[in-house]
């Protein structure tokens, strides 16, 4: 059988992160679409979960904006609270410690902290990728106008289901049997 291809503009569990940001309480119901970004970032968790991806969190002024949604703050654990609407500081030392090259992003809000983030990120050296059904704002037009931005600036647009299957890479395994069913589930 021969050696499977590496291809390096492919993630893959061994070289990607997957980084949530600001899912939190007073923030989600705000959003436009809120509750299909919540079920699309909740799939990247349990697909992250199934393939080895480690999964990091952020909240944004957690006393203000209360914590992550139920949902997904019982499957991230504990997250830094930050003041900068960039997540890079609050997760520095944790991207640095799992010495991946690429970042998933998804969250709220496209324009600011996910934005910013992103941003810092490309600045810094990652590849960055961006779910973006798995990404919202309050308004259509401040989502669409970011996306335009990060992905001028070198960011990769994807989507939840394609991520999935790059992460996963190959079938007949038991994790993409887990996989297909996180892809086949109902959405809102």
């Amino acid at each position: 059988m021969p050696e499977p291809i590496i291809n390096p503009l492919l993630m893959t569990p061994l070289n990607t992160v997957l980084l949530v940001i600001d899912m939190q309480e007073k923030l989600v119901p705000l959003v436009d679409s809120s509750e299909k970004v919540l079920w699309n970032v909740r799939r990247l968790i349990d697909g992250a979960g199934i393939l080895g991806v480690p999964a990091l969190g952020t909240e944004q002024y957690r006393k203000g904006l209360g914590a992550t949604v139920a949902p997904l703050a019982e499957k991230l654990g504990e997250m830094p609270d930050k003041l900068h609407f960039s997540a890079c500081d609050a997760v520095a030392s944790q991207l640095q410690q799992l010495e991946r090259p690429k970042v998933l992003i998804c969250g709220i809000e496209a324009h600011v902290c996910v934005q910013q983030t992103a941003l810092d990120l490309v600045a810094l050296g990652y590849e960055v990728f961006l779910a973006v059904d798995a990404v919202g704002a309050r308004f259509r037009k401040d989502k669409r106008i970011a996306l335009r931005r990060m992905e001028s600036s070198g960011v990769t647009l994807t989507t939840v289901e394609a991520a999935l299957f790059e992460w996963c890479r190959v079938a007949g395994t038991p994790e993409f049997k887990q996989i297909s069913q996180l892809v086949r589930e109902e959405g809102p």
